[in-house]
């Protein structure tokens, strides 16, 4: 399993693309510095994807938890870092503005290491049921399944609108689950696991004790939050390809 082939990087030229489109002012800290993160970290990696990549094999029985933190941030190739980042830029604005950045902040942290906890535990489950070993070897990176939290949290925020997806028009409350297959048609190397792990942990924080959790902890930061949340960031709407299946090949192999 190799680490993608340097080349023209495509996809980080059309999100460089769209981010200056939106306007570095119009974007809120937080998702900002989300944006800049996941890029620095694609061109220059702390580690090949096989030491960051999060598996049960590797992060539970070899017990390198580094990797709950890094996989996240890491993405397989360009494309990859494209459509997460569009949707992490889409779904950032609308949130970050919403929650204020110091709680959206500590959100995406929160989200990032319990996702990659739940679908070590979803891979051990499903390696348990189908007496199929290999689940506990699946190994995955990128900020997809963050990012299917964050659509749950921002369909919970702003209710009552619909998607379309591959053609379905659907209410936006249940579109994540809708996305969650369609996305494996289209592209039956990601992660299911990974995705469904985001799902869960955003119904976690809007159905479940997780949001109380987060809030009492980060309590102490509400005056910050206040005051950040008061700036006008922008708020008009641009193509997002979050519903959309992308139409260049990739071949993620087992990373999501």
């Amino acid at each position: 399993m190799q680490r993608r082939q340097r080349g023209v990087n495509v996809g980080l030229f059309l999100l460089l693309s769209q981010v200056f489109q939106v306007g570095l002012a119009n974007i809120p800290p937080v998702t900002l510095a989300t944006l800049a993160l996941n890029i620095f970290l694609f061109l220059k990696p702390l580690k090949p994807l096989l030491k960051v990549c999060i598996s049960v094999d590797q992060s539970y029985y070899q017990k390198d938890w580094q990797r709950l933190v890094l996989a996240p941030v890491h993405h397989a190739d360009d494309w990859h870092l494209y459509f997460n980042m569009v949707s992490l830029l889409w779904k950032g604005i609308k949130l970050e503005h919403k929650l204020g950045s110091i709680l959206f902040g500590y959100i995406i942290a929160v989200f990032s290491v319990l996702i990659g906890i739940v679908y070590m535990v979803l891979e051990f489950a499903l390696a348990g049921l189908l007496n199929d070993p290999s689940y506990k070897m699946n190994c995955a990176v990128g900020f997809s399944g963050v990012l299917f939290a964050l659509k749950v949290l921002n369909n919970h925020h702003h209710p009552g609108g619909t998607s379309n997806i591959m053609g379905i028009r659907v209410s936006s409350k249940y579109a994540c689950w809708l996305e969650l297959v369609a996305i494996h048609l289209c592209s039956p190397g990601t992660s299911f696991a990974g995705h469904l792990a985001g799902i869960l942990v955003g119904l976690m924080y809007t159905l479940g004790p997780l949001k109380m959790i987060i809030k009492a902890t980060a309590g102490g930061f509400s005056y910050f939050n206040d005051s950040v949340r008061q700036r006008d960031y922008y708020s008009g709407s641009f193509n997002s390809p979050a519903n959309a299946c992308p139409r260049t090949p990739t071949h993620y192999l087992c990373f999501t």
